[in-house]
């Protein structure tokens, strides 16, 4: 799979006691040499189909994304972001059901010694879901990374379409 070059996915460690067989991934998304939004993904197998699931699959995800102050703390922020959640499923194919999940506003201030350093604000989405099928799990990566692409502000790219870097 190809990757938008703001975004850099690496093969991590994956969870040994949630499922039998499970791989993971991260990613950081850098714009302009700035670290905009981190992420998680994990796919965990099981055969015997766990009755949670309702599946033999599971896909659990984390992105956590700097957003504007103003964004933050709007009201309907967490409602917004549940909604990127949803819509990167949706365009991606990666049809699914049991999904659950919460969508966390952060806001922090420093003080003290650490007083000039800027207020920040983060969103973080906490998902999980069931594959309705084992066929073309990839699109299920996909909804993640297009997940990361929306949260960090990036405008995702229609399909056959490919980002070029801009050169200095």
């Amino acid at each position: 799979m190809r990757f938008r070059p703001e975004i850099s996915i690496t093969e991590v460690p994956a969870p040994q006691k949630l499922a039998p067989f499970s791989i993971a991934f991260s990613a950081d998304v850098i714009i302009k040499d700035d670290d905009v939004a981190t992420g998680r993904f994990v796919m965990l197998h099981d055969p015997n189909e766990q009755e949670a699931w309702s599946g033999t699959f599971r896909c659990v995800t984390f992105v956590r994304s700097a957003v504007e102050s103003e964004m933050q703390s709007d009201p309907l922020m967490s409602d917004v972001a549940w909604t990127w959640f949803q819509d990167s499923l949706k365009e991606s194919g990666a049809d699914s059901k049991e999904t659950s999940g919460t969508v966390t506003r952060v806001s922090s201030a420093s003080y003290g010694q650490m007083a000039d350093t800027e207020h920040s604000a983060e969103i973080e989405i906490r998902a999980s879901w069931t594959p309705i099928s084992a066929n073309h799990l990839e699109k299920h990566f996909q909804a993640w990374a297009r997940l990361l692409e929306v949260s960090s502000g990036l405008t995702p790219l229609a399909d056959g379409v490919t980002s070029l870097t801009q050169r200095n």
